[in-house]
């Protein structure tokens, strides 16, 4: 039987000398302007057709080139390296090569980019989840977090979007993959008497008070809070202007960059004990930054020194272990509870949206609800006094 054959553009169909039939269609061209096909094979005309026209859905408008042919892990060194190097910190670059290096290239790095459909994806999303974990864990061995599986789809699917628009792969395949959702965790706040404690046990070293003493009258992010320069302070008008962020650097040292978010550049009022506390700090200031780093003073203090310290004086008062974020959702808390509204509240901490202000750095404290219950049992009791009023006349 002659081989048959679709018209130029369509794609075409022939019998193969081992009795297959295949469907193939030009799907892009290399970089000497040759075509580059894609195939596929059937043990009928008839289902050889019917891919045909699937690939024809599939590729339809698209012009590959040649660098579609890497592999993905060589993809993923190129889009960290040449596209992201310049628009996402240096601790961000550093999170993402880790998961490249770790995850990505070890379990699906070989796989070819163009070749990745939705289902390698997923498997290799529930490899990870079993066996993702580098360093066993003592209890949970080397299964992967929830959490850092989602990490490694937002990077991924990052990475595959900016392959498409290049014309590297002609559709996303980490859509319409199913990844852990999201499990909300219990934030830790310093209660009233907490708060109390960790204020009175940081009173004997005079640095380290003043740093996390204005944390927790600021809610300043970490890097914020090392970032601050005697000149962001204005102390005729009280105010504090938060311009930078400080990072830890891989192998030691800081990074100085930009803040989180637009939205985290700001200037807040600070509180009057805070004013009086750095107006005192300033007169014997020995270098530019508020809280610089006790052995080399031109540099700022370092983000991963502060939650060192952090740890060990929740170690010796012996108050729960928490992250250093934590102080930031005590501050939150502690505002809400004595009545600073949600768009303020928003301002201070660098947030667009007060929404997300309000679930996520707010929590719900014991004494909270005391003090809750004490309204409501005031409310109550004035209303059955004059129920009681209202009864007699």
């Amino acid at each position: 039987m002659a081989n048959k054959r679709r018209p130029q553009g369509d794609g075409t169909i022939r019998k193969r000398s081992d009795g297959r039939w295949e469907a193939r269609i030009i799907i892009g061209h290399k970089n000497d302007g040759s075509p580059m096909y894609k195939s596929a094979f059937a043990k009928t005309q008839k289902s050889a057709l019917k891919q045909l026209h699937q690939l024809l859905d599939l590729y339809r408008d698209v012009d590959l080139t040649e660098e579609c042919r890497m592999t993905l892990g060589e993809w993923m060194d190129k889009w960290l390296d040449e596209y992201m190097i310049f628009t996402i910190k240096e601790n961000t670059i550093k999170g993402y090569r880790s998961q490249i290096d770790h995850q990505i290239k070890p379990f699906i790095g070989h796989k070819q980019l163009a070749s990745l459909t939705t289902a390698d994806i997923q498997k290799f999303y529930n490899k990870i989840k079993k066996e993702g974990r580098v360093h066993p864990h003592p209890i949970h061995g080397h299964v992967l977090s929830d959490s850092m599986v989602r990490k490694i789809h937002m990077m991924l699917h990052e990475a595959m979007e900016v392959a498409v628009r290049e014309r590297y792969i002609v559709r996303n395949p980490t859509d319409n993959t199913t990844i852990p959702k999201k499990t909300i965790t219990e934030k830790q706040v310093l209660d009233d008497s907490q708060l109390n404690r960790f204020l009175e046990a940081i009173q004997g070293e005079p640095y380290w008070h003043d740093f996390f003493y204005v944390e927790v009258m600021t809610g300043l992010r970490r890097g914020e809070i090392c970032g601050i320069k005697w000149s962001d302070i204005d102390f005729n008008e009280g105010t504090l202007c938060i311009k930078r962020s400080v990072s830890t650097k891989e192998g030691g040292g800081v990074s100085i960059g930009e803040t989180k978010t637009d939205a985290g550049v700001r200037t807040i009022i600070m509180p009057p004990s805070v004013a009086t506390l750095l107006q005192e700090k300033q007169a014997d200031a020995i270098s530019e930054w508020v809280f610089p780093h006790y052995t080399n003073p031109s540099d700022p203090l370092h983000p991963s020194s502060a939650y060192k310290k952090l740890k060990t004086i929740l170690k010796n008062i012996e108050l729960p272990m928490m992250r250093f974020h934590d102080l930031r959702h005590t501050f939150a808390t502690h505002a809400t509870d004595g009545g600073v509204d949600p768009k303020t509240l928003a301002g201070i901490l660098g947030h667009t949206d007060a929404s997300f202000t309000l679930d996520t750095y707010t929590h719900v404290t014991g004494d909270m609800q005391r003090n809750a219950m004490t309204v409501v049992n005031s409310m109550m009791q004035q209303f059955l006094i004059t129920e009681k009023t209202d009864g007699k006349e």
